[in-house]
């Protein structure tokens, strides 16, 4: 159940990271995804992966800014969770995102 969760959620996150690539000349940016690993590169902004883990039920982000979190899917509420602050991976993606690219992001509503 999680898998397939993670897979639409990064897949959700590719499309509208897509998106931002087709219609911004950001320099250096670059998405890619394969085998369950999402690279989002931003020039100097850094480099952000985000990657499934089965085994754990979790997806893992690393983030140039606020460093390595892992996310639990709270079925509940339908989003991803960090135990440690309870924050979910799309408002640290979302507000991170917005704040290095200058403009709004929306990756997940």
């Amino acid at each position: 159940m999680a898998s397939k969760v993670a897979d639409h959620t990064l897949e959700g996150i590719l499309d509208v990271l897509e998106t931002i690539g087709d219609e911004h000349d950001i320099a250096g940016y670059d998405v890619e995804y394969s085998q369950g690993v999402l690279t989002l590169k931003l020039g100097s902004g850094g480099t952000y992966v985000l990657n499934k883990q089965p085994p754990n039920k979790q997806i893992w982000l690393s983030s140039p800014k606020s460093g390595p979190k892992r996310y639990d899917y709270d079925t509940a509420s339908g989003k991803w969770f960090y135990a440690r602050d309870n924050h979910t991976i799309d408002e640290v993606l979302n507000n991170e995102l917005s704040d290095i690219l200058g403009f709004d992001v929306k990756l997940l509503e």
